[in-house]
């Protein structure tokens, strides 16, 4: 394809994508399909390059406003992700000149919200949270792209073997640091020919979303429930290590992330998962379910701003007022699925939000107000599920995943147990 018309093609998909009306990544995908004949090269520039600007869009906004013709043509050359000689192919000269100028300007002067790139009602209780130092650090994390992490299913490979499988196929990998049964790629890979992902032997999920499953610890022949399994990634998880026995329900409102379970349920080899669709928490299907279940995971409804790294249009498509509404409907969830465990059961309430309002706050409520359930130190829980220096991840008691410290998501999980 030329340049231009590369190029040209950025600032339509870019024109879509901040409107800000949909996922970003919904948006992305929508347009490859109307788009078939391009290649992976031109594939990679393009979703990176609206992802940059997506993640740095007060700045180049800003720096944009001193070049000529469309805006998003300017902020697709300044987020520009592909070849370096082949954006220039498409430059004119003037444009040329521009370019070279803006990235010869010292940014280290510019006004905070042009260097953290969050809106405000975001980056104030952060820095209130984490100071100026760690805030910084945090914010310089979030606008870099995340790791590819798998986690292994441990019902068909090893670590061990699943790494060379992965060497062997000429793709770099390396033990996560926390996680017992996680790899790290650098980069984005094609993985879904490779015969280790068709076949089972390994599913996508960040670092810290197998430590939740980890925290439930959910044993052989139990009854066990992910109460908003989504597309299923906890629920794998949690289905080996039951070691594909007992019974696990997979709880959610939506038929549609269910589907998208179907799939992967069929590569990884289970037989002990339901999926099922709920009306709201307080279907009669979970009332049935009360005071019999082993083990509750609450992978609550939540902003996902510990997933900006990944998607980095929530932080723009979410207000205060969404927080608000979500705090709500966690709390009802949370105590509903509470009224499902037996005495003796753990219940992991978890969100992959960075925001003490979805995560702390909740909890502490939740305990108030349930003199039945023992809060559980996350440290301990985590080191007899053979988690590597399990004390670095948690805060008073509480698992606190943070981008810049643990190269995770960010995320959030406590874990009680009732008497």
């Amino acid at each position: 394809m030329h340049p231009n018309a590369l190029l040209e093609m950025s600032c339509e998909l870019l024109r879509a994508v901040l409107k800000l009306d949909a996922p970003a990544d919904s948006v992305v995908s929508a347009f490859f399909r109307q788009h078939k004949g391009l290649g992976q090269r031109e594939r990679h520039a393009l979703a990176e390059t609206t992802y940059a600007v997506l993640r740095r869009r007060p700045l180049l906004q800003h720096l944009a406003q001193s070049g000529r013709g469309p805006t998003e043509r300017r902020l697709a050359i300044l987020a520009w992700q592909g070849n370096d000689t082949f954006l220039r192919g498409a430059l004119t000269p003037p444009e040329q000149e521009w370019l070279a100028q803006v990235q010869a300007l010292d940014q280290t002067g510019l006004p905070p919200k042009l260097r953290h790139n969050l809106p405000e009602w975001l980056a104030a209780p952060l820095l209130e949270r984490l100071g100026e130092e760690q805030f910084w650090l945090l914010a310089a994390s979030m606008n870099e792209p995340a790791p590819l992490d798998l986690r292994v299913n441990t019902l068909k490979n090893k670590r061990e073997e699943a790494l060379a499988a992965l060497a062997a196929a000429n793709i770099a990998a390396e033990p996560t640091p926390f996680s017992p049964m996680g790899l790290r790629i650098p980069g984005k890979p094609a993985l879904n020919k490779l015969e280790l992902f068709t076949g089972g032997g390994v599913e996508v999920q960040d670092e810290g979303s197998q430590l939740l499953a980890l925290l439930l610890d959910a044993k052989r022949s139990e009854m066990v429930v992910d109460f908003c399994a989504g597309a299923g990634g906890k629920t794998l998880a949690l289905g080996a290590s039951m070691r594909n026995t007992g019974r696990l329900y997979a709880f959610d409102v939506s038929g549609h992330r269910l589907a998208a379970l179907k799939p992967r349920l069929a590569r990884s080899g289970l037989s002990n998962v339901y999926p099922t669709q709920i009306a709201h928490e307080r279907d009669d299907r979970i009332k049935r379910l009360a005071g019999k279940i082993d083990r509750v995971l609450v992978d609550a409804p939540c902003s996902g701003l510990g997933t900006l790294r990944r998607n980095p249009d929530l932080k723009w498509r979410q207000t205060p007022q969404a927080i608000a509404e979500l705090q709500v409907k966690q709390a009802a969830i949370l105590a509903s699925a509470a009224r499902m465990l037996k005495p003796g059961g753990r219940l992991v309430y978890a969100t992959c939000s960075l925001l003490d309002a979805e995560n702390e706050q909740i909890a502490q409520a939740f305990e108030s107000a349930h003199p039945q359930f023992t809060k559980l130190d996350a440290a301990e829980v985590l080191g007899k599920a053979h988690v590597a220096q399990a004390e670095k991840l948690v805060e008073k008691g509480y698992l606190r995943l943070w981008p810049h410290q643990h190269q995770t998501d960010g995320f959030f999980a406590a874990v009680w147990e009732k008497r």
